[in-house]
């Protein structure tokens, strides 16, 4: 029986310490920031798995949206009412891409980077409008100087 108990204590110790283990990012979605108008701020996030973002609606009228192609395998798409906080458990290695549907056209997009991202030539070939795109280039770029 003492051998049972120290088996459960041992697991729920072992839960304790990797949820200990796993940082949480705020992004911002605002309407106004340091890189310019209509931004998620930070806009680059370098995580581990199991790390989670936490989107905070600071300013009204914005949403996080998955991009396709530009998901790790395995994770589903996802798109917020406006106005809503969300959370993203990053569950697999690789890049995330997000956007602001309403602004996504003026280059409200972000960028997760995730462990090892697998997902890297496909997430760089996704058709995104040409302020995302530009943006997204210099977000790779900021990714390969970190991972």
């Amino acid at each position: 029986m003492k051998l049972f108990a120290y088996g459960i204590a041992f697991i729920v110790a072992g839960i304790s310490i990797s949820a200990a283990q796993a940082a949480e990012y705020e992004v911002k979605m605002l309407n106004r920031g340091e890189k310019g108008t209509m931004i998620f701020e930070p806009d680059f996030v370098k995580a581990e798995k199991g790390d989670v973002v936490r989107f905070v609606p600071t300013d009204k009228g914005h949403n996080v949206q998955s991009i396709k192609g530009m998901l790790p395998e395995g994770v589903e798409k996802f798109k917020t009412p406006y106005n809503e906080e969300f959370v993203l458990e990053l569950t697999e290695d690789g890049y995330y891409g997000i956007k602001c549907s309403p602004h996504y056209p003026m280059g409200m997009v972000a960028l997760i980077s995730v462990g090892n991202p697998a997902n890297e030539e496909q997430a760089k070939k996704a058709k995104n409008p040409p302020k995302a795109r530009k943006l997204f280039k210099q977000l790779f770029e900021q990714a390969e100087g970190v991972n």
